[in-house]
């Protein structure tokens, strides 16, 4: 008996060994690829958000990422140009590319950007839809299979030029003029919805708010040669949306100018914007769109000229499952959504926005990836949903003297991140929440376990 007891005793200690092993990479073993792919619906396709037919494409949507490879483990982080993957559609993506890069689903990191002129995908919501009569045609299958398909391919070339990285850069600077708060509070304690386009101009005189004005930059470099750069920065990255216009958007173009520039492949991830706009400095005209633009290219050439580099340190990737439960109240609850699908004279958008709260609440215990990479002192953290800013200002808390860069919109089953305190005091995100108002505290603790504090 003691015999067996030591042997598995041994048994465990050598597993735990190659995990770690795994986990904590030797840097003289690392390398990246960078991949893309066009993922832009075609004309009179697949629909922008909500129900929008494409009749322009003003510029590419993108799918842009990097394939890291260890020599043990590979590990992926994309960004696309979408406003949102829900529920088995972002699974899509993710079982695609694990399987195109080799890796491990849990791995794997997909991110959407949110622009509003880019497609808002839920094949859970249109399957709900598609059992009941006269359902709006919010998702298309086939595209869905396609675009995938092509952004697997991209993702297998790009293993044929995976180079070695020894050098991770760091930086960031602050962007004005672009950032505000959503959530504008009058004197009497009420809140005002200050949304991306604002011609109020009593609203748009409003504080900025409650925002992270900082724009981060984490550059993989060969020596002093830089492979490719990641920025992170906290808006809802729309101009102006609902005119069937396809776009990246002034993330997006500034994203694309400064890769004409310098370059060097870059990818553009969007922190915890659930309350936060360019509202305050956008009318939604063209001249306001290009000053957004330009100010977010700034930014980013400001935070690349700060960046300091260093030897790449250890990687670690983290994964933490978390189930947020759906709301049960009111309108909101899955029975009262069901109601709304099943009405064939309700609008199209209704059904459609109650089929998102029917899908996320049919997932039961399916719990939401989130992850983080951990280079050295420098994290990056993948959370789900459009979360409130204060989940990023909370994840940098928890690691003041480290560099911490977030990207949300992962899996936007949930819809809205709020926090607790923000239902009661109303406004629109809670409008727009799917999960239930006490997600705040699971929410904190499991970036807590993203930033190896747990």
């Amino acid at each position: 008996m003691l015999r067996r007891t030591a042997a598995l005793v041994s048994s465990f200690a050598a597993l735990s060994l190659v995990f770690l092993a795994s986990a904590f990479a030797e840097p003289s073993r690392l390398r990246v690829a960078t991949f893309r792919c066009d993922v832009t619906p075609p004309l009179g396709g697949h629909p922008l958000i909500w129900l929008d037919q494409i009749k322009t494409v003003e510029d590419p949507l993108w799918a842009k990422g990097i394939v890291l490879d260890d020599g043990r483990s590979r590990y992926v982080l994309c960004a696309v140009d979408w406003c949102g993957l829900c529920n088995s559609s972002h699974e899509l993506f993710r079982v695609k590319i694990a399987k195109a890069a080799g890796a491990e689903i849990d791995n794997v990191a997909v991110q959407s950007i949110h622009q509003h002129t880019a497609p808002y995908t839920d094949g859970d919501a249109q399957r709900v839809l598609d059992k009941y009569d006269n359902p709006p045609k919010y998702v298309d299958f086939q595209f869905m299979e396609a675009v995938t398909d092509r952004l697997a391919e991209a993702v297998k070339k790009s293993l044929s030029v995976l180079e070695p990285f020894d050098t991770v850069g760091v930086g960031q600077a602050k962007v004005e003029k672009v950032a505000a708060t959503r959530r504008v509070l009058t004197p009497d304690g009420k809140i005002l919805v200050r949304y991306s386009s604002c011609k109020d101009p009593g609203l748009a005189a409003a504080p900025e708010g409650k925002i992270d004005p900082f724009l981060r930059t984490v550059t993989f470099a060969q020596g002093d040669k830089p492979l490719v750069r990641l920025h992170y920065y906290t808006t809802h990255p729309q101009s102006f949306y609902g005119d069937f216009r396809a776009s990246a958007d002034f993330v997006g173009h500034a994203r694309d100018r400064l890769e004409k520039e310098e370059g060097v492949f870059q990818i553009y991830f969007t922190g915890c914007s659930g309350d936060v706009t360019a509202g305050k400095y956008n009318d939604g005209s063209p001249e306001a769109r290009e000053r957004l633009t330009q100010q977010v290219f700034a930014g980013m050439k400001q935070s690349v000229d700060a960046t300091k580099y260093e030897p790449a340190g250890k990687l670690v990737w983290r994964c933490v499952p978390l189930v947020l439960p759906a709301r049960t109240d009111g309108d909101r609850s899955k029975e009262a959504s069901l109601a709304v699908v099943q009405d064939a004279k309700a609008a199209p958008q209704a059904r459609t926005l109650a089929a998102c709260r029917v899908a996320y609440a049919q997932r039961d215990d399916k719990p939401l990836p989130l992850s983080s990479l951990q280079i050295g002192d420098n994290y990056l953290v993948n959370l789900p949903g459009e979360c409130m800013v204060e989940y990023q200002l909370y994840a940098a808390g928890q690691r003041p003297k480290d560099f911490v860069a977030v990207a949300a919109y992962g899996d936007l089953g949930p819809g809205y991140i709020c926090t607790e305190a923000a239902f009661p005091e109303g406004g629109y995100e809670p409008t727009a929440s799917r999960v239930a108002p006490t997600s705040e505290k699971p929410m904190k603790d499991a970036i807590r376990r993203l930033l190896g504090l747990e």
